[in-house]
């Protein structure tokens, strides 16, 4: 079966799915959470940062709760297919992963705390899986926005695999790429704060135990 067959392994271009020039359903407006817009444009001196740790439900709660944060929202990245359904995702056949979208107040919270919530909620050395869930898209990722997050990212993460490595881990497999080429389409509307609207749904989010250092990396311009 072509699910079968891209399990382990993110499909090229050629082999992915077409997709469709529009998403095939609307996204919500507002953040049910922080009353806030979930799509841009967003106010100016705010920043964005892309993750993938897992599946993006209990992901997106993690930066939520976390001060600073003007939004989040949940969606698909870092495949081939443009405007993917949730079904074709996890098919494995766009190579995107199930990714968060923060937008942040840096003059509140710097890219080095979320990195450091990042590394911290989920195991970044499990390749194409987070705990339970399998497949291409539950691939720990970055996706940067500018060089200063590149240099950051690349940073925490060589600072990191030394505490995993002295912890009795083994190597991290998050892929740090540009976000620009790899553009974020948000997921359905059902999916945006999952947790908020279902308290006692699956999270399937968690770390190694592991703290990672801050500080660390080189701070963003």
């Amino acid at each position: 079966m072509l699910f079968g067959r891209f399990k382990n392994r993110v499909p090229t271009p050629e082999e992915a799915l077409r997709g469709r020039p529009e998403p095939e359903y609307a996204v919500p407006e507002r953040h049910t959470v922080l009353g806030t817009a979930l799509q841009g444009p967003y106010p100016e001196g705010l920043e964005i940062a892309d993750f993938g740790m897992g599946c993006f439900w209990g992901a997106e709660r993690v930066f939520w709760t976390t001060e600073g944060v003007w939004t989040t929202l949940v969606g698909y990245q870092g495949g081939s297919t443009p405007n993917p359904t949730y079904e074709e995702v996890c098919s494995g056949l766009t190579g995107h992963t199930e990714a968060v979208r923060v937008v942040y107040d840096p003059a509140k919270v710097s890219y080095e705390t979320l990195l450091k919530r990042f590394w911290e909620s989920h195991d970044p050395t499990q390749g194409f899986r987070q705990g339970n869930d399998t497949g291409t898209q539950y691939r720990s990722a970055i996706y940067t926005h500018s060089p200063a997050q590149a240099a950051a990212a690349e940073a925490s993460r060589d600072s990191y695999q030394q505490v995993l490595t002295g912890s009795g881990h083994g190597t991290i497999t998050t892929e740090i790429l540009p976000a620009e080429g790899r553009p974020f389409h948000p997921a359905e509307g059902y999916h945006q704060q999952y947790l908020d609207k279902n308290p006692g749904g699956y999270c399937g989010i968690g770390g190694t135990g592991v703290s990672c250092p801050i500080g660390l990396a080189p701070s963003g311009e």
